[in-house]
């Protein structure tokens, strides 16, 4: 089952019955995974791609980083992609991951109405055009569910001095299912809103919206990999986790494919290598 679903009761059975009838068996890993790169088609690509090459089987549950690692705390997963090094650091300082394993990065960016009713297209700071949306009251919409991606848009209103509230500022209610409703919800709304450039990309031929802010440092967005810690679940398939991560972060191996992943499509990557092997290759 590789599609995603944003209906945490689904994917508490699917976690439930994968423990208890796969888990433990060797050749077969279960991937929790931030949904913005399941959307893209990269994490499939990159399951394909290890199993053709080992034989080894990669299955995986698509959630918000936020459930994705809870899910992870109940020793359900083997491995987990996520992008909230906050969230991170806290689920690894537990002791439910052995650690934070760079893998690859892309960035977000504000999208809105070309009408642009706050003023912020080319601004080069993504808080202060946060800012400005507030000030205006330009309608915004949050995923509002302890994602990646929410997080992301928190620190960025962290940086710009605020506590969005009010009537401007909407909760899409089924910002649990992901990043693309959360945009097709957002064009129909005619809204601002955060998203990963690859999910824009991957459905901007439906789309009104226009990317308003970008290039912005505080928009990078770093997904990291972190192996759940055998010492605390001993009933994980670490060793063909490991196995994983080492294919992901080689050079000539997940690397290359997430180089190459969208070029294609787009004429551009939309992901970019970030593990330590292949800076230290591209340094050499």
């Amino acid at each position: 089952m590789k599609q995603h679903t944003g209906y945490w009761l689904t994917l508490v059975v699917l976690t439930c019955f994968w423990a208890a009838t796969a888990q433990a068996e060797k050749g077969f890993i279960l991937l929790a995974s931030t949904i913005g790169p399941i959307d893209a088609g990269i994490v499939t690509a990159l399951e394909d791609g290890f199993e053709k090459e080992t034989g080894i089987r990669v299955r995986h549950v698509g959630a918000g980083t936020g459930e994705a690692l809870k899910m992870a705390e109940k020793g359900a997963f083997d491995l987990v992609m996520v992008h909230a090094r906050s969230l991170e650091e806290k689920f690894v300082a537990a002791g439910f991951g052995t650690e934070r394993i760079p893998f690859m990065y892309n960035d977000f960016v504000l999208v809105g109405p070309h009408s642009d009713p706050a003023g912020i297209r080319g601004m080069k700071s993504a808080p202060a055009a946060l800012k400005m949306i507030a000030e205006k009251s330009g309608h915004f919409v949050s995923r509002g569910d302890k994602s990646g991606t929410h997080v992301a848009e928190m620190e960025l209103w962290g940086k710009a001095g605020l506590k969005p509230s009010g009537a401007w500022y909407r909760i899409y209610e089924k910002g649990n299912e992901g990043n693309v409703p959360t945009l097709r919800f957002t064009n129909t709304s005619g809204a601002y809103t955060l998203i990963d450039r690859a999910t824009y990309l991957s459905i901007q031929k439906e789309l009104t919206l226009e990317v308003l802010v970008e290039g912005d440092e505080a928009l990078l967005n770093r997904i990291s990999l972190i192996p759940v810690n055998p010492k605390k679940f001993p009933q994980v398939n670490y060793e063909d986790g490991a196995a994983f991560v080492r294919w992901l972060t080689a050079p000539a191996k997940g690397q290359k494919i997430v180089a190459e992943f969208g070029k294609d499509r787009f004429g551009a990557a939309l992901f970019f290598p970030d593990s330590k092997e292949w800076k230290k290759q591209q340094n050499q």
